[in-house]
């Protein structure tokens, strides 16, 4: 029987394709696989679609203090931050995730440099995993580099959190096509593959419950993780080599 409430928390889908809205994307239709569950779920949902925003590229926070005459992502970083959960949902082109998620990556490290109210760098106790859809090998590549990347910068990645979607090698329907030149198909491209759709509710739900787990205890206790105590003296059991 459930007995799991997971009403209180709040996730944000960051869609990084290189197309506008409201042109439909591949990745986006698979995002809303994951969607479905969060909603049953009662949980807050927010999703951006980042080339819909001029957000500059660069490695500080506000970039419109380096020479750029507009920058959105202050205000995107402030519905990213209010999120526990973070999914980046990117394409593939050549192997590689898309620009729009290379420079989601670089934004979210300028940010990481920032503090929580325990000294700690401001994404310990957020929760990240990440969607990705092709016509071509890379799943696991785009995956790797992505997580790397939330860990790197605090957020915590747990088991199974990514999930996707190849189609045949080469130019040919992607994902939640219903039709690719003149041909209809019955059931959209990809609905029925029962890899990719057992894949993302584990990873839904997999990034739920670490979530849910990391709010019930407010995030990670700060003894031996704190950069403000360490920049005030504060060693823990760390003992320089030197003078062992």
């Amino acid at each position: 029987m459930k007995n799991l409430d997971f009403t209180l928390l709040r996730v944000v889908y960051v869609n990084c394709t290189l197309k506008k809205s409201p042109e439909n994307t591949h990745t986006g239709s698979l995002m809303e696989v994951s969607k479905a569950i969060m909603i049953k779920e009662k949980v807050k949902i927010d999703e951006i679609r980042l080339i819909d925003h001029e957000v500059a590229s660069g490695v500080y926070p506000d970039m419109t203090e380096h020479g750029w005459k507009t920058d959105e992502w202050p205000s995107l970083f402030k519905r990213i931050i209010e999120a526990d959960i973070l999914i980046v949902g990117t394409p593939i082109w050549l192997g590689e995730k898309s620009s729009v998620a290379q420079k989601l990556i670089e934004r979210l490290y300028a940010m990481s440099g920032k503090m929580n109210d325990k000294g700690q760098y401001i994404f310990y106790g957020k929760v990240g995993g990440c969607i990705i859809t092709g016509n071509e090998d890379g799943v696991k590549h785009c995956a790797m580099g992505i997580l790397y990347a939330l860990q790197h910068v605090g957020y915590s990645v747990p088991p199974q959190a990514d999930a996707g979607w190849l189609g045949e090698v080469g130019p040919g329907p992607s994902y939640g096509d219903k039709e690719w030149k003149g041909k209809e198909f019955k059931t959209p491209i990809g609905f029925e593959s029962d890899f990719t759709n057992r894949n993302t509710t584990f990873m839904t739900y997999n990034l739920l419950h670490l979530a849910s787990m990391l709010k019930a205890n407010n995030g990670y206790p700060s003894y031996g993780n704190s950069r403000k105590e360490w920049d005030d003296g504060k060693r823990w059991e760390f003992e320089n080599p030197e003078y062992r």
